[in-house]
């Protein structure tokens, strides 16, 4: 019995012996059901293209654009003003004049006094000529532009009667340059090599009748003596700006041939006060941050932008009046016999036409970067803040050496457009927007936020229903379920 026992252990040993030994290179197919095996395929389909006019975009940017420019495609011009508030932090509100006793600027009164006062408005750059003389106009605003309201490009505080126009209103000229030829040659190039801001300086130091009908000798003394009358009306900028100064509109009177793009605006007032023996000189200065509302007004002849938009022979991206290219997708086409399928790639570019016939390609620079939004959500991408999810909205920037904007891997916005279908009349619809990205630092490459295109750029694409030239395609990869 014990011997039978013993056979019986052998055998049951080699047996398990001889199934480790058998190949398990299957082993992963007999774990994966037939319905979840697939294969990839790889298809190419049609896009097309249009122009459509932009219309007024919304107004929200991290700079400020000043200056008129005719546009060498349509022969119009190209105007631009902005309107600016100042910012009061509650840090700096305890301290933002010296002690009135202290004061020894003072009027035939003994009254403190502000011995002079001015808008700085700091230049980030510059598109045309340096040396155009040009001239602008600094009105006072008589209320504040909401922060909570969606301001477009086409919103005219003076058409809107936010504007004072009664006498001692602040109503100041200046005919400046980007290029401020009092100063020397060495100061211009530390201006030019970026270390420094250019700027356009603005007086405010004609006599000054506030809403009460009170006399001041400039602006700055009227925001002085507000100061030291109730200090509690500058505890935040909300305040100040809603019971001192709701801010100012600089408009563009006379002059073509530049647009300079503002960084920010300070108000800067300058005074002597006395520190023991010692009679020093201060400087009260606020800017325009971004807390604050900054809105660029755009006027241009709309004549001009829809001729070009008639153009089928190519779509164009033009800015800030302004044309953007419809993208129609082929989402019926795409899914056709795919309706079960994975879109796991899906690419397409978009080319700059390489004819030189036009102005756009000698004068106008190409917009940098572009976005690719579903055209439903056009509007309330700006409105809400959008950023690029690479979901509904995707980021592009322009290759300099193959003159194209390339999209890698539109798969779920192609998946969304399909799950659309019929609910919308632009369901397969997209739409490429020039727009500016702003970093979270200067070394950062991701996006903190995306705001229209501003600068006067323009550049056409291969591309419309009159195109001649090969047709944009779009490369798409599947994963086939078998």
């Amino acid at each position: 019995m014990k011997n039978w026992i013993m056979v019986g252990i052998a055998l049951l040993t080699a047996a398990a012996i001889s199934s480790c030994s058998e190949d398990t290179s299957t082993l992963g197919y007999s774990l994966v059901s037939d319905v979840d095996r697939f294969t990839t395929e790889t298809d190419t389909f049609e896009v097309s293209t249009r122009s459509i006019a932009s219309g007024a975009v919304l107004s929200r940017n991290a700079y400020s654009y000043l200056g008129r420019m005719k546009d060498p495609e349509t022969g119009t011009y190209i105007t631009c003003d902005y309107s600016t508030q100042f910012s009061l932090l509650e840090s700096e509100a305890k301290n933002l004049f010296k002690s009135s006793e202290n004061v020894v600027s003072v009027d035939t009164e003994g009254l403190p006094m502000v011995d002079s006062c001015f808008v700085h408005i700091m230049i980030n750059s510059f598109q045309g000529d340096s040396l155009t003389a040009m001239k602008l106009a600094l009105k006072e605003l008589m209320v504040p532009m909401k922060s909570t309201d969606a301001i477009y490009t086409d919103f005219d505080p003076e058409i809107a009667k936010m504007i004072r126009s009664d006498e001692g209103a602040v109503n100041s000229e200046k005919v400046y340059s980007a290029s401020d030829l009092t100063l020397s040659d060495s100061l211009r190039g530390v201006y030019r090599s970026g270390k420094y801001f250019a700027y356009i300086k603005v007086p405010l130091n004609k006599e000054y009748v506030d809403r009460e009908g009170k006399h001041y000798n400039n602006y700055g003394t009227y925001i002085m003596r507000k100061y030291y009358e109730n200090p509690s009306l500058f505890k935040n900028f909300n305040s100040f700006i809603r019971n001192i100064c709701p801010g100012f509109y600089i408009k563009t009177t006379d002059g073509q041939g530049i647009i300079v793009e503002v960084a920010f605006s300070q108000l800067n007032m300058y005074y002597r006060w006395k520190s023991g023996d010692i009679i020093q000189k201060a400087q009260c200065t606020l800017n325009s941050t971004d807390e604050v509302v900054k809105a660029t007004h755009i006027s241009y002849d709309q004549t001009g932008i829809d001729q070009l938009v008639a153009t089928d022979t190519c779509t164009y991206l033009k800015t800030p009046a302004g044309i953007y290219t419809e993208v129609t997708l082929p989402i019926d086409d795409i899914k056709k016999g795919h309706e079960n399928d994975t879109i796991t790639s899906a690419k397409v570019t978009f080319t700059r036409m390489r004819s030189r016939s036009n102005l756009s390609d000698v004068v106008l620079e190409e917009p940098t970067r572009v976005l690719l939004i579903e055209r439903d959500s056009l509007r309330t991408f700006f409105e809400d803040n959008g950023s690029p999810d690479n979901i509904k909205a995707y980021l592009a920037t322009y290759n300099q050496s193959q003159k194209t904007y390339s999209f890698n891997n539109l798969s779920y916005l192609l998946n969304r457009m399909y799950a659309k279908k019929g609910k919308s009349e632009n369901w397969n619809k997209a739409v490429l927007i020039p727009v500016e990205v702003q970093t979270s630092s200067s070394t950062s490459a991701t996006a903190s936020g995306i705001a229209n295109e501003m600068n006067v750029n323009s550049i056409r694409l291969v591309g419309g229903k009159g195109n001649k030239h090969a047709p944009i395609r779009m490369s798409v990869i599947y994963n086939v379920n078998k």
